[in-house]
C-alpha cells in the first residue's frame, strides 16, 4: 500500500465517501418530511460516522487506535445498511436501489476489512 499523508487520499475513504454522498441524495429525494427527525436523521448520522471514523483513526497516528476507529466505521457502515433496509420495508426505497446500495456497502466493507488487515500487519512489523 502506498504511503498516504492525509485520510482523504485513502481509497477506502473515497469509496465510503461516495456511499455517504449517494445515501444523502436518496434521503433528500425519497424520504418523506415526516421522517426528517426519525429514520432519515438516524441514517444521516450513521453514514456520516463511517468517513468521520476513518478520518479520526488516521489522525491518531497509532496503528491500534486507527484499527479501532476503522472497526467503529465498519459498525456504522452496517448500521447504515440496516437503516436502508428499514427504508425499503417502509416503502421509501425500492428493491433496485437497495440492491445497488448493498453492492456499494459490500465494496466499502471489503475495503475497510482490507485496510484493517493492512494496519494489523503494519502494527506487527
Amino acid at each position: 500500500m502506498p504511503n498516504y499523508n492525509h485520510f482523504y487520499e485513502l481509497p477506502v475513504y473515497a469509496e465510503c465517501r461516495a456511499f455517504r454522498k449517494k445515501v444523502a441524495a436518496l434521503i433528500k429525494e425519497k424520504f418523506p418530511k415526516s421522517e426528517n427527525f426519525m429514520l432519515a436523521s438516524q441514517l444521516l448520522r450513521s453514514r456520516r460516522s463511517i468517513t468521520a471514523n476513518i478520518a479520526e483513526g488516521f489522525g491518531r497516528f497509532h496503528y491500534q487506535e486507527n484499527i479501532q476507529f476503522c472497526r467503529i466505521a465498519r459498525g456504522s457502515l452496517s448500521e447504515s445498511m440496516e437503516h436502508i433496509i428499514t427504508a425499503m420495508d417502509e416503502d421509501y426505497l425500492d428493491q433496485k436501489i437497495v440492491s445497488e446500495l448493498d453492492n456499494e456497502y459490500k465494496n466499502c466493507l471489503k475495503q475497510l476489512n482490507a485496510y484493517i488487515n493492512f494496519l494489523k500487519k503494519a502494527k506487527s512489523q
